[in-house]
């Protein structure tokens, strides 16, 4: 399948949220190895995610190699007391595996795009005809790189943790200027987040603000706030990926491993097929079910033209009597014929 094909594909399946778009998020995960960071892939492909998602950058794109105290992480996160360059010398992907690992994704059958965080990394990531670019949340008030990057023509799906909705807009009118695809995710800047924090009822508010599919980019732990993102109307969850959080490493402690993502895929998928349509018409099962309904029965014998009472006639279970609704109208009536024990009371018993 060409890379424009897939475009389209991937945009119809977040406009009509027809199937939840499930995005496995490698991030550092890899530790600095190719090897890890392909088993990562295979793995991803084996707990059902519908694609790959790596980060594009180098420490000196994303930052400058200074001691001063502006430039370390501060108290508060996993990352605290490191310099910025330091922690993305470690976590960064080396632009030489990106094509490994897009050739390895494509033969497992799954999207792969990154997130790029400057313009030199949209240039490097075009050679590998993305299905799509990721914004991070940090980079939701770059409106140049945005603008750069909705020029591609490619999708956008756009994290917007710590933006207000006056940032949002601002982002979102970049996108729809260059009318290119826009997915927007829910997303809370912290890592981990608390389960508190998510305010997953913002899903359906982004999804009504600005005319757009909506998802989910989740740090929490577990899998239980993406599932009930769905069921709020997410299309896209995103997900961090790990081997194992027993291997140290800036992203792990929040990351999903590969029996919780299956687990979490597995759980989106149910959900999917609960939430259906608004119904009212009784399924097959539902139908034979009415058997077992309370219904009026004779629960004594009764003559003709004896008095039908709460005593002997009652609303029991099966369902082959008159509605229980109409035992008023039949107590103090009398009957029209004997009527045995255990009789379904009918009109016809009745006068």
């Amino acid at each position: 399948m060409n890379g424009m094909n897939r475009q389209n594909l991937m945009t119809h399946n977040l406009q009509t949220a027809s199937k939840t778009y499930i995005i496995a998020e490698v991030s550092a995960n890899h530790n600095g190895k190719i090897d890890t960071a392909k088993e990562c892939l295979r793995s991803i492909q084996l707990a059902g995610a519908d694609a790959v998602k790596l980060q594009t950058y180098t420490p000196d794109t994303m930052t400058l190699d200074c001691d001063s105290d502006v430039f370390r992480v501060g108290e508060g996160t996993l990352w605290a007391g490191r310099t910025l360059h330091d922690l993305y010398a470690e976590a960064h992907t080396p632009w030489e595996w990106h094509g490994e690992l897009f050739a390895l994704a494509k033969e497992l059958g799954m999207d792969c795009f990154s997130t790029p965080f400057d313009r030199t990394a949209v240039d490097f990531l075009e050679q590998f005809d993305p299905p799509a670019y990721k914004i991070a949340s940090f980079e939701l008030v770059d409106l140049p790189l945005i603008q750069y990057v909705a020029s591609k023509g490619r999708p956008i799906i756009m994290s917007t943790g710590m933006g207000s909705l006056s940032e949002i807009a601002e982002a979102v009118a970049v996108v729809k200027a260059a009318d290119v695809p826009l997915t927007l995710l829910k997303c809370t800047s912290a890592y981990p987040s608390p389960p508190e924090s998510m305010n997953l009822r913002t899903i359906p508010h982004l999804a009504e603000a600005f005319g757009v599919p909506t998802g989910l980019s989740d740090h929490t732990l577990g899998t239980a706030v993406p599932v009930a993102a769905v069921a709020l109307g997410a299309c896209v969850i995103e997900k961090h990926f790990t081997l194992s959080r027993e291997t140290p490493g800036p992203d792990s402690a929040f990351s999903l491993e590969p029996h919780e993502f299956k687990e979490m895929v597995d759980a989106v998928r149910v959900t999917e097929k609960a939430l259906g349509k608004v119904n009212y018409e009784l399924t097959d099962k539902e139908q034979a079910s009415k058997s077992f309904r309370r219904s009026l029965f004779a629960v004594e014998d009764i003559e003709a033209g004896e008095r039908l009472t709460e005593k002997n006639v009652r609303s029991i279970r099966p369902g082959s009597g008159l509605p229980p609704k109409h035992l008023p109208t039949v107590v103090g009536r009398c009957a029209s014929q004997r009527v045995a024990r255990g009789t379904p009371l009918a009109w016809t018993h009745v006068r």
